[in-house]
């Protein structure tokens, strides 16, 4: 599946956030990500993101889509993380 995860959380916990995501998906732009993940590996990250997290100040969302196929992509100004077709 396609997810983009966005996440806001306390200044003190995004270095944390930041390292566990870029595990998982690709990095868009400040605290957001994108990427193919299976559905085990996105309970995972969920999981490890609760663990973080503190609920009654942080948030997380995360949009799925069965494939990348079915979402438009516009990018307006500067692509912060351009991601390369190198193999």
């Amino acid at each position: 599946m396609y997810v983009i995860a966005v996440y806001d959380v306390n200044q003190k916990r995004v270095g944390k956030m930041l390292k566990l995501f870029r595990q998982y998906l690709h990095w868009i732009q400040n605290s957001v990500f994108e990427g193919e993940i299976t559905k085990v590996k996105l309970l995972e990250l969920k999981k490890k993101a609760e663990e973080i997290m503190k609920k009654e100040e942080d948030s997380l969302i995360i949009f799925q889509s069965r494939d990348k196929k079915w979402l438009d992509k516009e990018i307006i100004g500067c692509d912060k993380n351009p991601l390369d077709m190198f193999l």
